[in-house]
């Protein structure tokens, strides 16, 4: 007969734990430095900040021990330590500009928002049992993502700041709605590269090297390729338009594991911009901005020069190598720090050494989803989550290269710093999705181990005739058709 065994591997909680220590000191004794920088004092209200951020990181961590205990026990201490410091600096251009008399409370509000964003983590932790469950809805998510990217074009409610028509406004609450469509577009984008690989991978001529894709298969390329275009165009967007793509490839790329698809979807993205630059002159004037950001003309104009970016670069030249030291520097200067700008206002004060760790923790997040994606049996669940890992290693590359010149600057915010309802309700639901699949991957899988009837051991046997596999411990259910392995507990069945 055969008998089912796991293996003994760790769940992790403890370790999770333990670095979520770690990161709660992180944001809330930055948060007290920023005050013993500007006043010789603690703030006021330290206990009741540092009481809400840890009671929301717990409130994660004991979700987590009840509905996914093999849950990455990285991911979130990385977020917690992201947000925190965010905080922390947000309040400490807030101060900055309150010495000047300028009303500011930028930092109570994102408090706000961040128990929001862990409510709604919370949500689909609790919620969402099994991560293939969003297949089914594909193609509705491909309507809601479009729909999403295009909402800030319809009159009355879409906003135009800072030369960029991404924002949406109801009554006295804003939002981008970029930052929600991306998450419906990787789920589309899986659960169509995940039906359609074999012919995206295997057909198609070989020409110079790379192997091409036929006619007829050019067209989901053709049309995300139109729509990041039209974006751009009538958004003035590049930075929605580039991660929209950027997405779109990369994961085309998991897929198929088919250089020449990243090259043509690098070109065709190139050849598009260089078009739409020559072609309309707001889209001309991000890149002339970018080109000669210190001409005294371009810096100069107004509106639409390069004040603001060259700002943001004197700030972090006087940060140096170590910084000015939490509340030393002088952030409020740039306009938007808060915000599109808040990694030059950390370049400042905590300098290349602060920021390099900074970009590191990023790093490290977005190492553990593509370790997810490795991990996950399911072909859905693989590119759901590579997908979710690019989203955020784009995103911070198009935010921090538009801050250092290394692009255009772009409109996007950076994930869990800036301050910014939607993108951080957005990359707390990223983090929540990325915890369930990785529960799922590291779920011991079973061992089946045969046994004599007298007791003893046989020996290990391998899933074949008389022994059912069914997916996750639960009945297969539609939409699991395509994945790699749909099947992870094995049962025996008599003979």
């Amino acid at each position: 007969m055969a008998t089912v065994e796991t293996h003994r591997v760790r769940a992790g909680r403890w370790t999770e734990l333990g670095l979520l220590v770690l990161s709660l000191a992180l944001g809330i004794g930055a948060y007290a430095l920023v005050g013993l920088g500007t006043a010789q004092e603690v703030p006021a209200n330290w206990l009741g900040h540092a009481g809400v951020l840890t009671g929301l990181a717990l409130a994660v961590h004991l979700v987590l021990r009840w509905r996914a205990p093999w849950a990455d026990p990285v991911i979130l201490p990385v977020a917690v330590a992201l947000n925190g410091v965010g905080l922390a600096m947000i309040h400490r251009i807030d101060l900055a500009r309150q010495t000047r008399g300028v009303e500011s409370a930028f930092a109570g509000r994102q408090l706000m928002w961040t128990a929001v964003s862990v409510a709604l983590a919370l949500a689909v932790l609790v919620l969402l049992r099994d991560h293939r469950t969003l297949r089914r809805y594909t193609y509705v998510a491909m309507l809601a993502g479009l729909a999403l990217l295009v909402l800030p074009l319809v009159p009355v409610i879409g906003q135009t700041i800072n030369g960029a028509r991404i924002w949406v406004r109801v009554g006295g609450v804003g939002m981008q709605p970029a930052e929600f469509g991306k998450i419906a577009l990787a789920v589309f984008f899986a659960g169509y590269l995940v039906s359609n690989r074999d012919t995206l991978a295997l057909a198609g001529r070989r020409v110079l090297g790379l192997q091409l894709p036929r006619a007829r298969d050019l067209g989901p390329i053709l049309v995300v390729w139109g729509a990041s275009l039209a974006v751009l165009v009538l958004e003035r967007d590049l930075g929605t338009s580039l991660l929209f793509f950027g997405m779109f490839v990369a994961m085309l790329y998991l897929a198929t594991e088919r250089v020449s698809w990243v090259v043509l979807g690098l070109a065709l993205f190139a050849g598009g911009a260089a078009l739409a630059a020559a072609t309309f002159g707001h889209v001309a004037a991000r890149f002339d901005v970018w080109l000669h950001a210190l001409d005294d003309d371009v810096y100069r104009r107004s509106p639409g020069g390069s004040g603001q970016l060259v700002q943001g670069l004197w700030g972090m030249a006087s940060g140096g190598l170590f910084g000015t030291g939490w509340g030393e520097g002088r952030p409020d200067l740039v306009p938007y720090a808060e915000s599109d700008f808040i990694v030059a206002s950390l370049g400042e004060e905590l300098g290349l050494t602060g920021l390099m760790a900074i970009l590191s923790l990023y790093l490290v997040l977005v190492q553990r989803g593509l370790r997810t994606a490795l991990g996950v049996r399911d072909g859905f669940g693989k590119l759901l989550a590579g997908g979710l890992a690019f989203v955020v290693a784009v995103q911070c590359f198009v935010v921090v290269g538009g801050v250092t010149r290394l692009i255009p600057l772009t409109g996007l915010t950076t994930p869990f710093l800036a301050y910014g309802g939607s993108s951080l309700v957005a990359n707390w639901v990223v983090v929540a999705l990325l915890l369930r699949i990785s529960d799922e991957a590291r779920r011991p899988a079973p061992v089946v181990r045969t046994t004599t009837p007298g007791g003893g051991t046989a020996g290990l046997a391998t899933p074949a005739a008389g022994v059912e596999i069914l997916g996750g411990g639960r009945p297969a259910r539609a939409g699991d058709e395509g994945d790699d392995q749909p099947t992870e507990v094995v049962r025996g069945v008599p003979r």
